[in-house]
């Protein structure tokens, strides 16, 4: 007895509005986080320190100016954190530098020199942004957030 010959479609038109949404959406994401975070590297930082940096200053996304433990921060990134960043050696990488202190509840306080390093990292954003930006004019870039709002909301999410 012969097994029925399988055949697949060879040939099909690839367009952009085939293309899985789920599919595109997680390659892009993949590709801008990598992206990102190999600017960083080359000036010598990390996208999670970068994160603790902005959670615990009280000029910047801190809504109390008060020190976290890893673990409230760890919660308090939940939504942009990725399986492999590990805030504890972050932490210590930056308490080394002297831009982060503990205090004896092991709570996490942005030091001056964090701070100052902050703004300093905060400057190199515009540049990956417009890296990033290239070839892409304003208005297809507006449209394309408006639309993957929508599949946000179509899909029962939401941005945080």
């Amino acid at each position: 007895m012969t097994s029925p010959e399988v055949t697949t479609p060879v040939d099909l038109p690839v367009t952009p509005s085939s293309m899985p949404a789920g599919y595109v959406t997680g390659v892009a994401y993949e590709a801008i986080i990598s992206f990102i975070r190999a600017q960083q590297a080359e000036r010598g930082y990390t996208q999670p320190q970068f994160w603790l940096l902005r959670n615990l200053s009280p000029n910047d996304l801190s809504p109390d100016g008060q020190g976290m433990s890893i673990t409230e921060l760890q919660h308090t990134m939940r939504t942009y954190l990725r399986a492999e960043d590990d805030l504890a050696a972050e932490a210590r990488v930056l308490h080394e530098k002297g831009w982060l202190e503990r205090d004896e509840h092991d709570r996490l306080w942005i030091t001056a020199e964090g701070e100052v390093a902050l703004v300093t990292l905060k400057e190199y954003a515009p540049a990956v942004g417009s890296l990033l930006h290239e070839g892409i004019d304003d208005a297809d870039y507006a449209t394309t957030v408006r639309v993957l709002t929508q599949l946000i909301r179509n899909a029962g999410g939401q941005l945080s």
